[in-house]
């Protein structure tokens, strides 16, 4: 777990023990500056000491930040190089209630954005007492997915970001369905 303040320190590595996530949350405390971004990056770089395959980054927050010493192009990068997934639950308070901030009415966008990038999701929270039920959501998705694989037509090794396109056909008599999918990847350089 990475804690999010004027800087951004891992708080707890990799661990089963809900117990500890639960306690270290319910002290942390929301003020002053925010390096969101450098806790992305440092969350990034943790999860490849991960020993699953398959990897996702739970992100808590407003999506505001002032204080980080990593840039958004500098995050986006690493996001789409990444084989992470980004899952963002977006805890904002109504507009009229306060003065909100310039990085704070960009944070919907940039979380939007990252999660997207990844083929996560972003889920916007105006009351925490909808919390549980996105945490489920969010945990039945990454349950419920399926890796598909491809081999592209354009196999030159010049390192460029290559763009993805699913598209999904919907069969007949069953709920609507939706891909999320990464929405590239980075080809290898020479």
């Amino acid at each position: 777990m990475v804690e999010i303040r004027d800087t951004a320190k891992l708080a707890t590595g990799f661990t089963q023990n809900l117990e500890e996530i639960q306690n270290h949350l319910q002290f942390i405390k929301s003020k002053g500056m925010t390096a969101l971004l450098d806790a992305i990056y440092l969350g990034i770089h943790e999860m490849r000491k991960g020993r699953n395959p398959r990897k996702a980054l739970l992100i808590i927050s407003d999506g505001g930040d002032n204080n980080s010493r990593y840039t958004e192009s500098e995050v986006r990068d690493l996001v789409r190089e990444a084989d992470v997934q980004i899952y963002a639950i977006g805890i904002y308070e109504p507009t009229i209630s306060r003065g909100r901030t310039v990085e704070e009415s960009n944070g919907p966008a940039l979380l939007t954005d990252l999660a997207e990038q990844t083929g996560g999701r972003h889920y916007q929270v105006e009351n925490l007492a909808e919390l549980p039920d996105i945490a489920t959501k969010i945990g039945m998705e990454l349950r419920n997915q399926y890796l598909i694989g491809y081999s592209p037509l354009n196999q030159e090794r010049d390192g460029k970001y290559r763009h993805v396109e699913v598209k999904l056909v919907q069969p007949r008599g069953m709920p609507l369905l939706r891909a999320f999918w990464r929405m590239g990847y980075k080809a290898p350089a020479k």
